[in-house]
């Protein structure tokens, strides 16, 4: 009865809709910035739509009507008809920057990634991942086929990982460990942050072969190619021996549980005493509560059509790491307040 009278007596908010349906074209918008190199173009000053269509080999009057899209989405500035420049937000689709996001706006806007969202009424009638059957292969096989969508890949993955690389080495004391073993760490930027900010200890980089391959490159940038190894192979097989701490970050949400269950086996069988596993991942909530952020549950979806992997809850990782040999010991929100998006999920040999 309750349930009923609060929808009754809630307004309906027939906007939101709409705004839901018009992401998917504001991220064609961001697609087209990125691949007509708006903002390099553009740079620190001002620039007018005519000029901007010369150097770009487009049409002046559909420029005019991007850069202005792109104004109303907080990119650009309009400051005379016709004349931009670029905002702070904006800047983030330089590849320059420091803190550029253009090859993850690339990957999530990719055709290849976004073909699976087309069945995703198949994928919640079978369960099944709809890339596979639109492929004929799965995700990660698709990249192995297509070195550049890979590389871009791998990028992306390091470009959403900075920040949580940074929250992560201060909120988890790394001090206690000796060894970390990055499992399924890509091209290390989240384990070159770790030992940057902890010089007495030593990490190995595990992934596959094209995981791996931007993976030097990083090492070489944060000066740690005497102290980070890298190690290709399969941790459906197994991991290497040798670390204290087993680091996996959105490595478990990628696979079902029967897989994530060998991959946690694989680490539980090569940890020392006192050895730890630490999983970062989202942890959602037992109910939807306005404090969780969206953008997990769209992220869970797309483990459902692309990868056949899935978000979890806290009793889903107690559940696999339990099945695996293991039991969690700590939940760590890995930043200030309830909307923090990832967690560090710390976990010990069962009975240790």
């Amino acid at each position: 009865m309750t349930h009923d009278h609060d929808r009754m007596t809630e307004a309906a908010d027939p906007e939101a809709v709409v705004r839901h349906l018009y992401g998917s074209l504001a991220a064609q918008t961001l697609r087209a910035a990125v691949r007509l190199r708006v903002v390099e173009l553009i740079g620190d000053g001002r620039c007018h739509a005519t000029d901007l269509a010369a150097r770009t080999s487009t049409a002046p009057q559909p420029m005019t009507r991007l850069l202005r899209a792109l104004a109303s989405l907080g990119v650009l500035r309009e400051h005379a008809a016709g004349t931009f420049s670029v905002t702070p937000t904006g800047a983030l689709l330089d590849p320059a920057h420091p803190g550029s996001l253009t090859s993850l706006v690339r990957v999530f806007t990719e055709p290849a990634l976004l073909r699976g969202w087309e069945h995703l009424d198949d994928s919640v009638r079978t369960g099944d991942v709809a890339f596979d059957k639109v492929f004929g292969t799965d995700f990660f096989g698709h990249l192995r086929a297509h070195p550049e969508l890979s590389a871009e890949f791998n990028a992306a993955m390091s470009q959403a990982t900075r920040h949580t690389a940074a929250v992560l080495r201060d909120a988890v004391d790394f001090g206690r460990f000796t060894t970390v073993v990055d499992v399924g760490g890509g091209d290390g930027t989240l384990l070159g942050a770790v030992l940057s900010a902890y010089p007495a200890l030593r990490g190995v980089v595990y992934d596959t072969e094209e995981g791996l391959a931007q993976a030097p490159a990083t090492l070489r940038r944060h000066g740690l190619t005497e102290r980070c190894a890298l190690t290709a192979g399969d941790f459906f097989r197994s991991v290497p021996a040798g670390g204290d701490l087993y680091l996996l970050k959105s490595v478990v949400h990628d696979w079902p549980d029967e897989q994530v269950v060998t991959i946690l086996g694989h680490c539980r069988a090569v940890l020392p005493p006192g050895g730890r596993v630490l999983i970062v991942e989202p942890v959602l909530p037992d109910v939807v509560d306005p404090v969780t952020p969206g953008l997990n549950y769209l992220t869970d979806l797309n483990m459902l059509v692309n990868v056949g992997g899935r978000e979890r809850n806290r009793a889903d990782f107690e559940r696999v790491c339990h099945a695996a040999g293991l039991s969690v010991v700590s939940v760590t929100p890995l930043a200030d307040g309830d909307d923090a998006p990832y967690h560090a999920i710390e976990a010990v040999a069962a009975g240790a």
